[in-house]
């Protein structure tokens, strides 16, 4: 027979030989008592297995506690992270009422608002990247979890990589503190940008100050001008009337109108018979230019020129009026671009007033 079978007849006969034959269990004990140990020795070894088992167990509470104080400092920490939730979103209300105290701001400024926007969207794609972190850490604390239940021994392990998690929570402070500082940093920008925009709304008012200044001036020389274009007018109108260009008529008309639209005053022409000859020493009709405000009466004599005699003849005319009238005029007055010198001696002394333009008359 072979070892191989010879072997494989004891294993198949050794157990119930022994359970039969008590002589050969006793041979069999001794030859193998010099590799096991008596049941005395085996009971102090069992002693001392409880004893370790005993000691592994408080070694087990005293880290169990640990880890409970560990999970109080993470309540701390969510506490503490809670607040700086808070702090933000009392941020976020304040920036919220500056965009509404500022909508004009950013209409007039809609391309920096766009930049700044894009930059607002780079913090959310960071803030939900850090939530995405924080759904991460949530799954591997649950999946810690699972491993604690499921794996009581292995706790050199789990402490290995509680340290890389508290790790991992420094670094997040870290980027706490550091999105601390870009949101001061933002709010300083913000409160810079603001001071720029405040400036320019000071320039531009002082801008349209000036502008509106420069418009009065050019009002004003625009007033000048056209009473120099009127005095030009008149002027040339003497001339045309002097050499015949146009009729005496037509300059009475147009200074007429001058007047109207200057002094806003009724100007009438009229036309009386005088059967006694008293102005022109015969029987004649005589032509009066009357101005007429707020029971005002004015009686001017409009000409594109006046001599000495015209104005003895303006004179006559007047007593004519007030005498057929019974009424006495409260000023005389000549218009005429053209009046000879000895003409304005005799009006000083008759007390008529003398004008070469419409615009110089005295405010009636």
């Amino acid at each position: 027979m072979e070892i191989e079978e010879i072997k494989e007849i004891i294993r198949e006969q050794l157990p119930r030989i022994m359970q039969s034959d008590e002589e050969v269990a006793r041979f069999i004990l001794r030859l193998s008592s010099q590799y096991y140990a008596g049941k005395l020795e085996t009971e102090d070894r069992f002693d001392r297995i409880l004893k370790e088992l005993e000691r592994d167990r408080e070694e087990q509470s005293r880290r169990w506690d640990e880890q409970v104080k560990k999970w109080e400092e993470n309540e701390r920490r969510w506490e503490e992270n809670a607040k700086r939730w808070e702090a933000n979103e009392r941020r976020w209300e304040e920036n919220a009422k500056r965009w509404e105290a500022n909508e004009r701001r950013w209409e007039e400024n809609f391309k920096r608002w766009e930049e700044n926007d894009r930059r607002w969207e780079e913090n959310f794609k960071r803030w939900e990247e850090n939530d995405r972190r924080w759904e991460e850490n949530f799954k591997r604390w649950e999946e810690n979890d699972r491993k604690w239940e499921e794996n009581a021994y292995r706790w050199e392990a789990n402490d290995r990589r509680w340290e890389e998690n508290f790790k991992r929570w420094e670094e997040n402070d870290r980027k706490w503190e550091e999105n601390a500082k870009r949101w001061e940093e933002n709010d300083r920008r913000w409160k810079e940008n603001f001071k720029r925009w405040e400036e320019n709304d000071r320039k531009w008012e002082e801008q349209n100050k000036k502008w509106w200044e420069n418009q009065k001036n050019i009002e004003r020389l625009y007033e000048e001008i056209k009473v120099l274009n009127r005095k030009h007018d008149q002027s040339i109108g003497a001339l045309g009337a002097r050499w015949g260009l146009q009729t005496e008529a037509s300059f009475r008309n147009a200074l007429a109108g001058i007047l109207q639209d200057t002094f806003k005053v009724k100007v009438l022409h009229i036309t009386e018979f005088d059967d006694q000859g008293e102005v022109f020493g015969r029987p004649d009709q005589v032509e009066f230019d009357l101005i007429i405000k707020n029971g005002l009466l004015i009686i001017c004599e409009i000409k594109s020129s006046m001599s000495k005699p015209d104005m003895y003849a303006f004179e006559r005319k007047t007593r004519f009026y007030e005498k057929h009238h019974q009424c006495k005029a409260d000023r005389k007055i000549v218009i005429s671009p053209m009046v000879d010198n000895k003409a304005k001696n005799l009006a000083a002394e008759l007390g008529i007033e003398v004008y070469s333009y419409a615009e110089d008359v005295e405010r009636i």
